[in-house]
């Protein structure tokens, strides 16, 4: 039998949002972020502080983070994609942020115009700025089931990046399916070795839901042991990369899901379908997508 509560973070306000063409107002995101965690979401990505050129759409990145209601107990998360990002994350107060680094040398330099070991050697300088600055780090691998570019992707180059991240004393590392490739047996398997060869690291997961097989992929990683998943309010986000349509997880999918399952959440699946329609509101049913190549996780 799996564990009987786990944890949901919230990456709607940044990955669901990013990709939208159509500036959503400050004061939108704002409330969304609020009525969030009003749901009893204990975590969520508020934001990213990546180049504005790069994600207009997440340009008031600091504002956001300024104008939340920050609730005592609850993680408001930033993606950064660089030391830069993350001074701009200092400079707004924010104590948890995630670093993601691909698992492939051709998707690295795409996201990060770097190789992936260039991407590594520039790491520690940036975990220990913040721990000065008392800021926790979760570190992403991104296309570890699958990239756009190099195709199947080694297990061995998962645990290379893993590894850099427990030697830079990270405890906490996030699983990316970034272009929604994975099939259950295959995040079986990743989470079996990652957590018989990491064993005093948590581990998160990042999974995207291509033609429906999101739930499927959640449902294995569960059983192989995790206990901590991402997943974005009305499903939405979703890879540029992805060969089929689909999004991300929808929150109140897999809130359903694990409450039917007997499997505490700690959210409100009523306030969480509220939260989605409202979502749904602002953005609209199909929101037009920003041209580019948005940051990934």
């Amino acid at each position: 039998m799996g564990a009987t509560k786990i944890t949901i973070k919230e990456v709607g306000p940044r990955d669901g949002f990013q990709n939208i063409a159509d500036f959503i107002p400050t004061q939108e995101k704002v409330k969304i972020v609020d009525m969030l965690v009003d749901t009893g979401v204990s975590k969520v990505q508020v934001s990213s502080f990546v180049h504005p050129k790069w994600i207009p759409q997440l340009a008031d990145a600091p504002e956001v983070f300024a104008r939340i209601n920050k609730k005592p107990g609850v993680e408001y998360n930033a993606l950064i994609p660089n030391e830069r990002g993350l001074d701009r994350a200092i400079q707004s107060g924010v104590k948890s942020v995630g670093w993601v680094i691909s698992a492939t040398d051709l998707h690295n330099k795409e996201n990060l115009n770097m190789t992936t070991d260039e991407s590594l050697a520039v790491l520690a300088p940036a975990v220990q700025k913040a721990k000065e600055h008392g800021i926790t780090i979760t570190g992403g691998v991104a296309c570890a089931f699958g990239c756009p570019f190099e195709g199947d992707v080694p297990v061995e180059k998962v645990i290379k990046v893993v590894k850099t991240y427990r030697d830079l004393d990270l405890n906490t590392v996030s699983i990316a399916d970034s272009i929604g490739i994975a099939n259950p047996e295959q995040v079986k398997a990743l989470f079996t070795t990652l957590l018989k060869e990491f064993s005093d690291l948590k581990f998160s997961v990042h999974l995207h839901d291509i033609l429906g097989i999101g739930l499927a992929n959640v449902y294995a990683a569960y059983e192989a042991g995790i206990t901590s998943f991402d997943a974005s309010i009305a499903g939405l986000g979703g890879c540029p990369y992805a060969l089929h349509p689909g999004g991300n997880i929808a929150t109140e999918s897999l809130v359903n899901m694990f409450e039917k399952m007997g499997v505490d959440t700690g959210i409100n699946l009523d306030k969480l379908l509220e939260v989605s329609r409202y979502v749904r509101s602002v953005v609209g049913e199909s929101p037009r997508k920003q041209e580019g190549h948005p940051e990934e996780a």
